[in-house]
């Protein structure tokens, strides 16, 4: 019998699912190692593995914050870049847009740019915007600028010369000189060949940032996997929601920015509703994504290490990222998030975590400050399941809010879940209001260790009637690793191509080769816009010029809300190759059925506006049959609260659907 790993490491905690030919067999979740993330996934490796032999898992799949968090922390190589004579400012200048309390801060320095100044370095060439040779390439320069950063010490270099998407020749015979000098050399046209020199820089620069750290991280858990008896392959989620082998991720680092964030998104796809808002809630932040068909929207560009907009990254405020990636709106708002008062005495809610050290002080751990954690723990809400919670410790750190603001424990407590809730609309409100989407025809599917506790709270702000909480919703994003399928993604910007099924079928050989795969499943993509214009939308790709033109129509007044027609140019097209022996998607993972039956016990919770403190029913999903709220739904990773005003229903393969009462 085979056995897969899926492996999540987030940043309060790190989730594995173990499964076997009839699913899920095991689940674990520790706390993150941050100072070394290999020694907590292999403890819930570990834990997970429980008696099965290592030798019998045949698949590894993972998903990490490594990539982010090197971008964020600024923690990745030094990087020298590359590019035509006369456009070494192009990164230094770059561009930021002010947003919040940067609008009037007269003293604001913008952020530094990825590359200093001094490590930006030209040379002689020059292509046109249709590939044409203008100046030829002058190698003496390259290799003037090569030995220049190997003087340096620079080990990590980007190239993006201008217009390399219509004509690589440079730029392929620049990398190559700069290879025998530089250890690790980033070529845009291996990386993403499309269209707008900043972007297309920045997401270059990037993956030639996180490329050397992602090698050896990569290599490192190989070898520590290998050490406890795992010598099965080693798989990452891209940020786009394919799985590609950790040889193709350390080479295409950027693709797995948003890797964790998008197993999660799969396995909501998973439930079997055609639209669906995903809502992962965990240690640390607060994720949500529009499911429409069962397919998740997909951005192709998306920003790191910018600052937050009412839930969104504002364009401008991070590094632009080229690559696809699930289309996810984010807040710091999770379990562990800081309550705090700022200088007015006013009660604020995150973004600051105390993540997996020290903790929510109910953890025991060292920490004092008052966190969401321990504010459900005060309530009620929560109690001991997969880590021992001290409930004198967190009444201890609410009371440090409850002083101040001249309220009860409770009050307080319960402030801070009111104010998290809030945080946390914003993220939906980004993915759905925001895009003219109405979220009220849509459910709500919860997970992350702390998310079905809010997820009523949260749904409610937007009249959304049904909350779905699948089973091990605690650990959902490590359980859709397992439903990734072997995919990758490919680009080339063409302005009309002559020939568009020679450079599909150029694209796809590309990643089928880079897969290791010989019969794959294509499917085609092309960016139009109107004539004249400087932006563009997907669409999937038609033979017929007119069915095109239809369907960018249709998608312009879906996004836009405007019935426009007109001429049209096609610029660059689009493939995701995946793997044809790979199974369909999965469905989320399954539970067993509840037999149904009474509560477990009673607990006291507060629920002010059912009066107060109550003594409410507390089920398990084995007992669970169906249940007005107020109660409370618990299992060993996470807990579902369900509020009054709302029933709970055992749903099949252990889920759990919540209904808004007197909705229609």
């Amino acid at each position: 019998m085979a056995f897969a790993i899926g492996v999540d490491v987030g940043g309060t905690f790190t989730d594995v699912v173990l499964s076997g030919p009839g699913g899920v067999t095991a689940v674990a979740k520790c706390l993150s190692t941050h100072d070394d993330p290999i020694a907590g996934i292999l403890t819930g490796v570990t834990r997970a593995l429980g008696s099965v032999d290592p030798a019998r898992v045949t698949r590894v799949v993972h998903a990490t914050t490594l990539a982010t968090n090197a971008v964020l922390e600024r923690t990745g190589a030094r990087v020298a870049f590359v590019t035509t004579r006369g456009f070494r400012a192009a990164v230094p200048l770059g561009r930021y847009a002010r947003v919040e309390e940067d609008r009037y801060d007269l003293r604001f320095t913008p952020p530094p740019p990825p590359v200093a100044p001094g490590d930006c370095f030209e040379v002689d060439e020059r292509v046109s915007a249709r590939g044409a040779v203008l100046t030829p390439l002058d190698p003496g320069s390259v290799r003037r600028a090569a030995a220049e950063i190997a003087r340096r010490g620079i080990t990590s270099a980007a190239v993006c010369l201008l217009h390399s998407y219509a004509e690589p020749a440079h730029e392929r015979r620049a990398a190559a000189i700069l290879r025998e000098h530089v250890p690790h050399v980033v070529a845009s046209c291996e990386i993403w060949p499309e269209i707008r020199e900043y972007e297309r820089a920045t997401t270059t620069i990037m993956s030639a940032y996180i490329g050397p750290l992602m090698t050896s991280y990569l290599s490192r858990l190989r070898e520590r996997l290998a050490a406890i008896g795992i010598d099965a392959p080693v798989h990452v989620m891209e940020s786009g929601g394919g799985v590609v082998s950790a040889e193709l991720a350390a080479r295409r680092a950027v693709s797995t920015i948003e890797s964790g964030p998008a197993a999660g998104v799969l396995a909501a796809a998973g439930t079997g509703l055609p639209d669906v808002i995903s809502f992962d809630m965990g240690g640390t932040t607060a994720k949500a994504c529009v499911v429409r068909g069962g397919r998740p929207e997909i951005t192709h560009e998306f920003h790191v290490g910018g600052k937050g907009s009412f839930g969104g990254r504002r364009a401008g405020t991070g590094v632009p990222i080229k690559t696809p990636a699930i289309d996810l709106a984010e807040v710091g708002a999770g379990g562990g998030s800081v309550a705090w008062l700022d200088p007015a005495g006013a009660l604020r809610v995150g973004p600051r975590s105390a993540g997996s050290s020290p903790g929510p002080a109910c953890y025991g751990l060292g920490g004092g400050e008052p966190t969401v954690t321990d504010a459900d723990l005060v309530l009620g809400y929560l109690s001991s399941a997969s880590m021992p919670l001290s409930a004198p410790l967190a009444a201890k750190a609410v009371d440090r809010l409850a002083g101040p603001l001249g309220v009860s424990r409770e009050e307080a407590a319960h402030a801070v879940h009111e104010i998290v809730n809030a945080s946390m609309a914003a993220a939906v409100h980004v993915v759905t209001v925001q895009r003219g989407i109405d979220p009220r025809g849509f459910a709500l599917v919860a997970f992350g260790g702390a998310g079905p506790m809010h997820a009523a709270g949260v749904a409610r702000r937007f009249g959304i009637a049904t909350v779905v909480v699948p089973a091990y919703c605690g650990v959902a994003s490590a359980a859709g690793l397992l439903a990734g399928a072997l995919s990758t993604d490919r680009v080339l910007s063409r302005l009309d191509a002559a020939d568009p099924e020679e450079v599909f079928a150029a694209l796809a050989a590309e990643a089928a080769a880079d897969l290791g795969v010989a019969r794959v499943r294509v499917a085609r993509s092309v960016d139009v816009r109107f004539k004249g214009q400087s932006h563009d939308l997907t669409v999937d790709w038609a033979e017929s010029r007119e069915e095109l033109a239809s369907r960018f129509f249709a998608k312009y007044a879906q996004v836009y809300g405007i019935v426009q027609q007109g001429e049209i140019e096609l610029v660059s097209y689009r493939v995701r190759v995946t793997d044809a022996a790979a199974p369909a998607p999965a469905a989320a993972p399954a539970g067993p059925d509840s037999p149904g039956g009474g509560a477990e016990g009673r607990r006291r919770a507060y629920f002010p506006e059912a009066g107060g403190w109550l003594d409410v029913p507390v089920h398990t999903r084995r007992t669970l049959d169906r249940v007005r709220g107020p109660a409370i739904v618990e299992d060993a990773e996470s807990t579902i609260v369900v509020p009054p005003g709302w029933r709970a229903a055992a749903g099949p393969s252990g889920a759990v659907r919540l209904t808004l009462e007197g909705a229609r």
